[in-house]
């Protein structure tokens, strides 16, 4: 691969205005998702790239797929964004596919952005993401996104403002392709409370599911109505508050099929005109004569009991309560090896040391933490060890910290955790005194567990 750089991109275009908006709303819509989101010109250069997983756009930066970078076929190979401005056609570029080695990892769709005046090549969107993911709705992404640039480049080439699409999220989880997390048992924990929301769904019960965001309220509402025949999951976002009527359009007609468990994610955090609507919704539902079972399944979920607003409270026959992950220690290994699995396809095992990290670390963002934990270690050793893992897992909570004083963080404790290394020998490496490193264990609350 020869990267060509160049030292400025141009910003001021109608092409870059509009792609950027539009990969914006979509960025917000992906929220979480490990997908790169990419707008180029018609040579091939990288004009913007976006993306809110921080282990994907760390590797993108080591093959060069950024901003000022030129990614054509002369460039890189074959590639996503280079066949689709050669071809003029949409392209979908799967792992080895690649013809560059270190580009194998990803998989890439392109789909070619036409001035919608001159019907000349203008650039492409491209969507990236790991080799191991889903790539079933990459490619219609892509197009959807090239497609709506080319319409706001018509209404801005034009001197119209188009109307702004919903940003609500509404998306269906299938229930029998989630697979148990691990042969081995749960804790007792997530245990009872599946089985408490087993219990109020066999009564059909209204179920409110509190927890911290990322605790697994959605998992444990999948958990609990596994088994049940042809049923689908459907699970509503927040939307911004001018969305509210459009978010309710997606999915209200869905509340009280037989067929369909909707969850209502978030209830805390929607706006007030949001909530109103949604128990109008319910009450209407409930008493339309037919009895309350026509509102089962139907599942809220909050950050505690307390933050469920006072609308909804009376339409809510039970509530469970998801315990965190630092809560639930012996779920922590089975959930990182699961995690692996479905992210990388394949098996990894954790040393006693690495295993004890993980367990004893507090996961302040819980089972969203995991995830890119093991994200960032897996694809790096099939048996992880404690330097595998990143700085924060050796860390316990305190206050934030500035940039120079994570960095310093980071590098203490790579020094710490390389296999055989001392406080001595890490203090040497570093040019610290021993009394200083011990200082600076303490500032920042490294807490390594001992090897075994």
């Amino acid at each position: 691969m020869r990267p060509v750089f160049t030292g400025s991109v141009d910003t001021d275009s109608l092409l870059y205005e509009c792609g950027e908006e539009v990969l914006r709303g979509l960025r917000d819509t992906l929220a979480n998702e490990p997908v790169s989101l990419m707008l180029t010109d018609s040579e091939g250069l990288v004009l913007t790239r976006m993306s809110d997983d921080r282990s994907i756009n760390r590797s993108l930066d080591s093959v060069n797929l950024a901003p000022g970078f030129y990614f054509a076929e002369r460039n890189a190979g074959t590639n996503g964004l280079g066949l689709a401005l050669a071809d003029r056609v949409s392209s979908l570029v799967r792992a080895d596919e690649h013809y560059c080695t270190s580009l194998r990892g990803y998989t890439c769709a392109a789909a070619p952005i036409l001035d919608p005046v001159s019907g000349g090549l203008a650039g492409t969107v491209n969507l990236t993401t790991w080799s191991d993911s889903s790539e079933t709705l990459l490619l219609a992404l892509a197009q959807a996104a090239a497609g709506n640039t080319m319409a706001l480049m018509l209404a801005r080439g034009t001197g119209h403002k188009t109307r702004p699409m919903p940003r609500g999220e509404v998306f269906r989880v299938y229930a029998d392709r989630l697979q148990e997390v691990t042969a081995s048992p749960p804790s007792a924990d997530w245990t009872e409370a599946v089985s408490q929301a087993r219990t109020a769904f066999d009564r059909g019960d209204v179920v409110a599911v509190v927890g911290e965001p990322g605790a697994g309220k959605t998992a444990l509402v999948s958990q609990a109505r596994r088994g049940v025949r042809r049923e689908r999951i459907l699970n509503a976002r927040p939307p911004a508050p001018e969305d509210v009527e459009a978010w309710l359009a997606l999915w209200a007609p869905e509340v009280g099929k037989d067929s369909t468990c909707v969850i209502v994610s978030g209830v805390d955090t929607l706006p007030a005109c949001a909530t109103t609507e949604l128990a109008r919704l319910f009450t209407a539902v409930r008493h339309d004569g037919t009895g309350p079972e026509r509102l089962q399944p139907l599942v809220l979920t909050a950050s505690t009991n307390s933050a469920l607003p006072e609308e909804l409270r009376p339409l809510i026959d039970s509530v469970i309560e998801v315990p965190a992950l630092r809560y639930r220690p012996a779920d922590i290994v089975p959930l990182a090896q699961h995690l692996a699995r479905q992210d990388w396809g394949r098996s990894v095992t954790f040393t006693p040391a690495a295993a004890r990290a993980l367990t004893v670390h507090d996961w302040p963002n819980n089972i969203r933490q995991l995830r890119r934990v093991i994200r960032d270690a897996a694809p790096r050793a099939r048996v992880i060890d404690l330097h595998h893992l990143p700085p924060e897992v050796f860390t316990g909570p305190g206050r934030p910290l500035s940039r120079l004083q994570a960095l310093e963080r980071d590098e203490i404790v790579r020094c710490l955790i390389e296999p055989g290394a001392t406080v001595a020998q890490a203090a040497a490496k570093l040019g610290l005194s021993r009394a200083t490193i011990y200082r600076k264990m303490a500032q920042y609350r490294i807490n390594l567990p001992t090897r075994s």
